[in-house]
């Protein structure tokens, strides 16, 4: 007879300090303008046994929002862009996970942004690597990749330009880094 072990069912913490979601957006159709959310919380739950299993819940401080430009970033908290008075988060939420590889996965879920919520889709990558920190606590990583359009979730504002074109582009390409740590 056969048996199974058991599943390693397994809670990480996203470490605010080591994370980051990164974006990066056309501007006047010349250039790219890149910034990034500081502030990122959230936990991912892992079963070594079955990735169907596996969850990821996060979110995101809308205004730690950074651009390298204070105007810049004074802006795009206001009404016209992430208004953070009335949407001071950003929030995912996992629906799906599909192994594409020996450490990259195809992650489906849920984005609330300026109180719109769409599914999308994020690329993923992990070493797969877990090593102990300096404290004794259990720690890996991982990548993820994806973009949007901007007006899917309400985030319309724009001008045109004199010679045609416009200031803002549509589409934005996210990139988010965590590091996790096991959950005591």
């Amino acid at each position: 007879t056969s048996t199974t072990a058991p599943s390693r069912v397994s809670t990480w913490d996203i470490d605010p300090a080591h994370s980051a979601a990164h974006f990066s957006v056309r501007h006047m159709m010349v250039s790219t303008v890149r910034g990034e959310f500081g502030k990122l919380t959230g936990s991912v739950t892992l079963d070594p046994a079955d990735v169907t299993r596996w969850s990821v819940q996060a979110s995101i401080d809308a205004t730690s929002i950074n651009t390298r430009e204070p105007q810049r970033d004074t802006h795009l908290r206001s009404p016209d862009f992430f208004d953070v008075e009335r949407f001071p988060a950003i929030d995912f939420k996992s629906t799906k996970i599909v192994r594409t590889g020996p450490e990259t996965y195809e992650l489906t879920g849920q984005l609330t942004l300026h109180g719109v919520t769409r599914e999308i889709r994020l690329s993923v990558e992990s070493d797969g690597v877990e090593t102990k920190d300096p404290y004794g606590k259990l720690r890996r990583g991982a990548s993820a990749t994806g973009k949007l359009n901007r007006k899917d979730f309400g985030l319309n504002w724009n001008q045109t330009l004199e010679a045609g074109g416009i200031l803002v582009g549509e589409e934005v390409k996210i990139s988010i880094d965590v590091e996790l740590i096991l959950s005591a």
